[in-house]
């Protein structure tokens, strides 16, 4: 379990936000074109986000699992 929750975390922090460096270079590339729908840029979560997430999963898990 800690395994799977340590590559969820490193997801919701890491992988997203580099996807969405990528996104916004890719605006900037192609900010030129009138016709172009923009990529979404906030796609990861914060820090303080990813540990809110965990702290509440496992108060709530604890309460149900009791």
């Amino acid at each position: 379990v800690a395994v799977f929750a340590t590559i969820v975390l490193y997801d919701a922090i890491g992988i997203r936000y580099a996807v969405g460096q990528q996104a916004r270079f890719l605006n900037d590339l192609v900010g030129r074109n009138v016709d172009h729908l923009a990529f979404k840029e906030h796609l990861g979560h914060t820090p303080q986000e990813v540990i809110a997430g965990a702290v509440l999963g496992v108060i709530v898990a604890s309460l149900f699992f009791r």
